[in-house]
């Protein structure tokens, strides 16, 4: 199919979501933004004479309207993301898709684990936001690992959503963990055959994190837990 024409995007809104990620909602000008959870737009961040184009995933749940929220970690020297970090409010940017085939419809049904590493979480968030939104029942547990305390992105919605709906689990692992914390600890993919088992048969797994830790976690699901390859479904971002 032929690539769909740039539109306009306005930043309305950042945040702090950690000590490096900023969380930024765009609005977009022309009409509502349609994607499925899951899926990335590419912004140009650049200038005519010096193009810059990035792709990031959204982190928000498609609700028919013109607004989505992405969360970008400063890369020092990285010019996609200081560009972000340094954007104000008002400032209007060019957007190509929502594209990309990561994806989970809300209406899926299937227990599901979901692992990431930092903002890898973002498109996860929209898959699980999404599904709750609908009703969802289906056993779902999100397993995210993070350096410290302080990088937990969503750490109060994450729990929040975790009291209200029964059939989802969140489990943080540490790790560089302090003294006082009582969670999890250690790379994800050591925790990842205990909370599959714990699911229920026709189980499937979404990963989005840096290619080493998916490459890991896709070996432990395929090679030690015998998940088919049609159960598997990634995304690396470097």
């Amino acid at each position: 199919m032929p690539p769909t024409p740039p539109w306009p995007a306005r930043l309305v809104a950042t945040s702090t979501l950690a000590p490096s990620v900023r969380g930024l909602v765009f609005e977009r000008e022309d009409g509502p933004v349609a994607f499925e959870p899951g899926q990335w737009v590419n912004l140009e961040l650049g200038t005519d004479a010096s193009p810059l184009k990035r792709a990031y995933s959204i982190a928000s749940a498609p609700t028919g309207g013109s607004s989505f929220e992405l969360a970008v970690t400063r890369i020092p020297g990285g010019p996609g993301s200081e560009a972000l970090h340094a954007m104000q409010p008002g400032t209007i940017v060019r957007a190509h898709g929502p594209q990309g085939f990561f994806t989970r419809h809300a209406d899926a049904g299937i227990p599901s684990l979901f692992v990431a590493t930092g903002t890898g979480v973002t498109p996860l968030r929209s898959m699980i936001v999404a599904a709750l939104a609908r009703g969802a029942r289906e056993p779902m547990t999100l397993l995210f690992g993070v350096r410290t305390e302080a990088d937990i992105l969503y750490r109060d919605e994450l729990a929040a959503l975790a009291a209200q709906h029964p059939g989802f689990r969140v489990v943080v692992t540490l790790s560089r963990p302090s003294a006082d914390w009582t969670g999890a600890t250690g790379y994800v993919q050591t925790h990842v055959a205990e909370l599959w088992e714990a699911l229920p048969e026709g189980r499937h797994v979404y990963v989005c994190g840096l290619d080493r830790m998916v490459k890991a976690v896709r070996d432990v699901a395929r090679k030690q837990l015998g998940a088919a390859r049609e159960q598997v479904h990634s995304e690396r971002y470097d």
